[in-house]
């Protein structure tokens, strides 16, 4: 499919135009696996702040690169168009030039790798360095190349893997120096969390991505699927949260409560509305995953 019609739109500064590239508001997604894995390190007395932080910037950088990426290769496939109602794109909107945009994607991820670099020195290259690769490549190949993940009901299972398994067990693993059961628990229930972001996305957005030939989930089995998919994901996240009731007590579930509380009126609002309203469902989204990390936190930290 040939790149939708390049027509600037209102102009914005260039600060603007790169923070709405970077899609701030769903760096939630990155940030919290690497919190919550420090968080369980900490508890176990093997917190480490030099790896812990570049895991940070590790997860941070590729996911601001696959924004970036995402940006240009949606354009250049022709999914975002002047029906858009998600969040305006720079590409699209005439705001950053394509090329400028993948110049930027290619210059962050290779800053992620770089970061990457140095946290071989806190673990076994035959780990870390597979799990580096695979992330490098996987931040282009979600919306480019022959066959891209996203356009083919990919995208649910990539954001478990890169945004739940990968760095919280990395994390972990590169300050306890080993991979516990808890880790993996946890991984699970993050990745879990931060499909809803991604779900929301595609609830919002699937009369555009059925046009643009791109399967999600959501245009594959419908947006009463989408909606209840979240629900689930939401619940089956505290119950992999099962860990922490081991430090703690029996009784701590209950506090999680108060994280499905949220949870439950966001679920609401996604069933309600349409359109571009889905917007603050999205960040609403992002929201409840720091609530669900800040328990964790207090949890395992205090």
């Amino acid at each position: 499919m040939k790149a939708a019609a390049h027509t600037p739109s209102a102009e914005v500064s260039r600060l603007k135009a790169w923070l709405t590239a970077m899609r701030p508001h769903t760096l939630a997604a990155s940030a919290c696996p690497v919190v919550v894995a420090s968080s369980l390190a900490w508890r176990v007395g093997t917190f480490r702040p030099v790896p812990a932080l570049l895991c940070l910037l590790v997860a941070v950088l590729a996911q601001v690169a696959a924004n970036l990426s995402n940006d240009y290769f949606d354009y250049k496939k022709g999914a975002d168009t002047e029906r858009r109602v998600g969040q305006r794109r720079a590409v699209a909107s005439g705001w950053i030039a394509p090329r400028t945009m993948l110049t930027a994607s290619l210059i962050t991820l290779g800053l992620a790798c770089l970061c990457g670099l140095g946290l071989l020195a806190y673990g076994d290259w035959r780990i870390l360095l597979p799990a580096g690769i695979a992330i490098a490549l996987c931040v282009p190949a979600y919306t480019a190349g022959p066959y891209p993940l996203a356009y083919h009901g990919w995208g649910d299972a990539c954001v478990l893997l890169f945004y739940g398994v990968v760095p919280v067990c990395l994390t972990y693993y590169v300050q306890a120096g080993a991979i516990s059961s808890a880790a993996v628990w946890l991984s699970i229930a993050l990745g879990l969390l931060s499909i809803n972001i991604l779900l929301v996305n595609n609830v919002r957005d699937r009369e555009q991505d059925a046009a643009a030939g791109k399967r999600t989930t959501v245009v594959r089995f419908g947006r009463r699927f989408g909606t209840w998919l979240y629900l689930a994901c939401a619940l089956l996240a505290v119950v992999c949260s099962w860990p922490v009731y081991f430090y703690r007590s029996a009784y701590t579930w209950l506090l999680f409560l108060i994280f499905l509380a949220f949870e439950l009126l966001t679920w609401h609002d996604l069933r309600r509305l349409r359109g571009s309203d889905l917007n603050r469902v999205l960040s609403l989204t992002a929201r409840n995953i720091w609530i669900y990390t800040l328990l964790l936190v207090s949890l395992l930290v205090f």
